[in-house]
């Protein structure tokens, strides 16, 4: 009967389980009721593991003691049930009983109960050292090997537990004796730990569990790994005011397994790697160029492979980690203890090594060491870190030790005792490990900038890269040669500073363009802005004075012990080999790989962006080599004057102040007047910076002369890349499919075909993104004319941003090829044209003239035609100039030269041409190629590669005027007297 009235009414029977939780006293004794069946069912059951009633019961009496505890928590004052688990020491059966049971589910559930006393932050449970010795033996028994396998939900809510100690921990350090036990000092005073152990480095595990428990998960991903590390920095911090806890992690095994764990994650790493894109993500300035994907293999790994990525963000992942450590560390003892380890276990013995042996014959293990290194460099930012990394692989002299008295502690020595440990280790070992000292990182730097590997140089120069913006001090007196300069230097002139940025600006106006350059150049100027005030060797000069009264720079962030000091104004050494290297890629520019020409002009660049860089010499002329017009004429005065001065009866002595005032002024105002003048442009004696520029846009101008529709070409092009950015920046939505606008009407063509059969021999090259983009600007819309008038009647059109005025707009049915003349349209008389009609001649009567839909018809015709002829230009292989380019027909380039934009109604009614037409066939043939005739050591390119270099080498003209431009302003190197 009172089953069913429970049944019946569960509302009812609902509210003496509420009645008993707001009563103290009925909740208390459902809790020990609980407890007691728990216990019970523990002692009945021989084995929990096969036992799985019992276990089940055992995990049903957890989870209801556990939501017992919680829901009083919860609730006001008094919490009987809180103190009885105190007092009776109740988790002492429940650690022993999830101990033995080799259950996940009581396991979970005795973490879960654990965790709830922990949170309820009554009877001091965390500061109680048998709870303490309770619970971490539990977390030793199921994390240990040979315990039950731990789902991931389960080891989350393990390492959590563990992370919430050390969260109560780091708040109050009074907690650590209840989880840390100190060894006993024996009769001298000394640990209870015998010599073997002693100078072995070595603790037992048993002093502090809950270290150790971390330390096996740090590795780990996820929230795991994330809680283990953070749990870690919070013990490590709490070391700065514990010295036994700071005694303690010198002499343990942290530093050493901190340190093979990332020469393991680091060993995991592919020996041999090329760099690669995605096929769908291929940037576009790689997919027009001649760029070929590279081959990988089962041991020459792809840098987008998903399992290589997840792999260097694990060792990377660590790395910071090591990173995090020294930062919560305050103890002077432990960072050293640690720096030393990852100096000895990870630079001495595994990535030096790697550098050492690495090579381009075995195919990439150069790109691979070089590329981890790299990331290496731009993931850290502690000065500790970078000071050890780079002091070692630059074979940088050590510091002077200071005059001053060592300090004696139990903690320094346990330091030395470490320290001769790790020198003992390697000691051991019978092979004497290469160093730095013969062969350092500048030798492989520039052994690899000559090597005939492009991915090799490319990864090299991304380094240096990476060297020179982030740790620049660290490469003035090792990387680069250079020269300290006095401290009253004079800078060049104005009229000089004028005269070289205007020389920069017209080499790039003779590459010819209609694009707003001066849009475009107001752009480069604020981002050169901003990469020179970020620059780290920038910013105390760039800083603002304290105050009005005191002159003195703010106090900046120091280096590290034996980190090369904050240097002053220095210049480049014209014969320095990294910039000589530079330079002899620069020559080839436009027979280099995209990749390679981004990196060479990333790298000439950041050798110029440090402030303390004297740019004047190298890549500015010297202002000791200026020489003018009218120095002859001012020297023949000169002299002049000087005789009639020594002629001349000396001056009384009673001179009147305001006359030598004037003649200060007038002395002045001619020295403002020199500065303003331009000195004479000397070819022998500019710095060969400029000499190759000069040389590069004289290659430019020879392409022009040699290429047919070279320039045309080189502004469809520049319009693509407009295009591309346009589309990366705001990508367009999807375009339904529209109907055809009128009865007739044929179909857009596509130009795949017309790309792969322009290049057969690297079918990958433009793929993706290319060939979409060339659809939309190569192929014209069936409303378009071939002038790029829209017909009136069906215009619906508007400009595309960024189109420069007086241009041809961009994804418009404007967007068209210029129509060379070797194919003209003439509708009166079709057997004149270049083209075959696609309608029959009969169909138009001569005093009428073509239809719309014909007038389109042979409108898409041409274009086709123009697009394949565009194609077959683009794909032909051509060289440097200077190896003597066939060039073009002299009656070709005429024409191609005279090229102009006809509409179709103009041609129809007014073009008349002498004679037929060359055939398409015929006037592809005069095309040169430069693959027939090239010789097996000829480096032969595209035509489209070549365009795509031009147009970087023009950004590069503007990059460089910007610069000194932006330096003048920021620095203060322009005089004016």
């Amino acid at each position: 009967m009172d089953f069913w009235s429970r049944l019946l009414s569960p509302l009812a029977a609902g509210s003496p389980r509420k009645d008993q939780a707001k009563d103290p006293a009925k909740r208390l004794h459902r809790f020990e009721k609980e407890y007691a069946n728990l216990l019970s069912t523990w002692r009945t059951s021989s084995n929990l593991s096969r036992d799985s009633d019992a276990a089940e019961i055992l995990e049903i009496r957890l989870q209801e003691l556990t939501n017992i505890l919680s829901d009083e928590s919860r609730r006001p004052l008094p919490h009987p049930c809180i103190q009885y688990a105190s007092i009776k020491q109740i988790y002492v059966p429940i650690g022993k009983i999830a101990t033995t049971s080799y259950n996940e589910w009581i396991i979970k559930e005795a973490v879960l109960f654990f965790a709830t006393l922990i949170e309820s932050e009554e009877e001091a449970f965390v500061e109680n050292p048998t709870f303490s010795g309770s619970l971490t033996n539990l977390l030793v028994r199921i994390t240990g090997v040979n315990s039950v396998r731990l789902g991931l939900d389960t080891e989350s809510r393990v390492v959590e537990l563990a992370f919430n100690i050390t969260t109560k921990i780091r708040l109050d350090p009074a907690i650590l004796p209840a989880w840390f036990k100190t060894p006993l000092p024996n009769a001298n005073g000394e640990r209870d730990r015998n010599d073997r152990e002693r100078f072995a480095g070595r603790t037992q595990r048993v002093d502090f569990p809950l270290f150790y428990i971390l330390m096996d998960y740090i590795h780990h991903e996820g929230k795991v790994g994330d809680f283990a590390r953070t749990g870690l920095l919070y013990i490590i911090e709490a070391a700065s005011s514990s010295a036994d806890l700071e005694q303690w992690i010198v002499e343990s095994d942290l530093s050493t397994l901190m340190a093979t764990g990332l020469g393991a994650l680091y060993s995991q790493l592919s020996r041999k790697l090329v760099i690669d894109h995605l096929p769908h993500d291929l940037p576009p300035i790689l997919a027009l160029s001649d760029y070929e994907h590279p081959t990988s293999n089962y041991e020459i790994i792809s840098s987008c492979s998903p399992e290589f990525q997840s792999h260097l963000e694990t060792f990377l992942s660590h790395l910071l980690f090591w990173q995090d450590v020294l930062n919560h560390c305050r103890s002077v003892e432990v960072k050293s203890t640690l720096l030393e380890h990852f100096q000895v276990i990870f630079l001495q013995q595994l990535l030096y090594p790697s550098l050492l042996e690495s090579s381009d014959i075995d195919g990439g293990s150069s790109v691979a060491v070089l590329t981890y290194l790299r990331r290496i460099l731009e993931s850290l930012d502690h000065p500790d870190m970078i000071n050890l990394i780079l002091h070692y692989l630059l074979a940088l002299p050590d510091a002077a030790p200071l005059n001053k008295k060592p300090s004696r502690s139990s903690v320094s020595d346990a330091r030395k005792r470490k320290s001769m440990d790790l020198t003992k280790m390697m000691a051991e070992k019978a092979e004497e490990p290469a160093t730095p000292l013969l062969f350092n990182l500048v030798d492989l730097l520039l052994s690899c900038l000559r090597s005939q590997n492009q991915q090799t140089i490319h990864v090299t120069l991304q380094l240096v890269s990476a060297i020179l913006k982030r740790h620049h001090r660290y490469a003035v007196f090792t990387l680069l040669r250079t020269d300290m300069l006095p401290s009253q230097t004079n800078h060049r002139t104005v009229g000089a500073h004028e005269q070289e940025i205007e020389y920069l600006v017209s080499l790039a106006g003779t590459i010819g363009g209609k694009t707003n350059f001066d849009e475009i150049y107001a752009n480069i100027l604020k981002d050169t802005m901003s990469r020179l005030e970020s620059h780290p060797c920038s910013l105390r000069l760039v800083a603002p004075r304290v105050s009005t009264n005191n002159h003195k720079l703010p106090d900046l962030p120091n280096s590290s012990p034996g980190a090369p000091r904050h240097v002053r104004e220095h210049t480049l050494r014209p014969d320095d080999p990294l910039l000589n290297v530079i330079l002899d890629l620069l020559e080839t520019f436009f027979i280099n790989p995209v990749e390679t020409n981004l990196s060479v002009t990333e790298t000439i660049v950041d050798l110029a962006v440090c402030g303390y860089m004297n740019i004047e010499g190298w890549l500015a002329r010297n202002p000791g080599n200026y020489s003018y017009v009218e120095d002859e004429e001012e020297l023949e005065h000169g002299y002049e004057t000087s005789v009639a001065s020594e002629t001349a009866e000396p001056p009384l002595r009673t001179i009147d102040s305001s006359l030598s005032e004037t003649f200060d002024e007038a002395q002045r105002l001619k020295g403002m007047e020199r500065c303003r003048s331009k000195p004479k442009w000397t070819e022998s004696q500019l710095p060969r910076v400029l000499r190759v520029l000069k040389h590069l846009c004289d290659q430019v101008a020879a392409y022009k002369q040699s290429i047919a529709r070279f320039e045309e070409l080189l502004e469809q092009r520049r319009d693509a890349f407009q295009t591309a950015e346009t589309m990366l920046d705001n990508p367009p939505a999807p375009v339904r499919k529209a109907s055809p606008t009128g009865p007739g009407t044929p179909e857009r063509p596509s130009l795949d075909e017309a790309l792969r059969a322009g290049s057969p021999s690297r079918p990958s090259a433009l793929e993706g993104f290319a060939q979409r983009l060339f659809s939309e600007l190569g192929t014209p819309s069936r409303s378009a004319s071939p002038r790029g008038r829209k017909d009136q009647s069906r215009s619906s059109g508007t400009s595309t941003p960024g189109g420069y005025p007086g241009g041809p707009e961009l994804i418009t049915p404007k967007a068209i090829r210029v129509p060379p003349k070797e194919f003209p349209l003439n509708y009166h008389d079709p057997g004149k044209s270049g083209v075959t009609r696609s309608f029959s001649p009969g169909s138009v009567r001569p005093d009428i003239g073509p239809t719309p839909e014909e007038r389109d018809m042979v409108a898409e015709s041409q274009a086709s035609t123009f697009a394949a002829f565009d194609q077959s230009i683009l794909s032909k292989r051509v060289g440097l100039p200077d190896d003597k380019l066939k060039p073009i027909p002299l009656d070709l380039g005429k024409k191609m030269a005279a090229t102009k934009i006809d509409d179709v109604a103009d041609v129809a009614g007014e073009q008349q041409h002498d004679g037929d037409a060359a055939d398409v066939s015929e006037v592809l043939a005069d095309v040169p190629d430069e693959t027939d005739a090239a010789t097996p050591n000829k480096q032969t390119v595209s035509v489209s590669h070549v365009l795509t270099n031009v147009i970087v080498f023009q950004s590069f003209l503007l990059e460089l005027a910007s610069l000194m431009q932006v330096r003048a302003g920021l620095f203060d190197e322009v005089r004016y007297v």
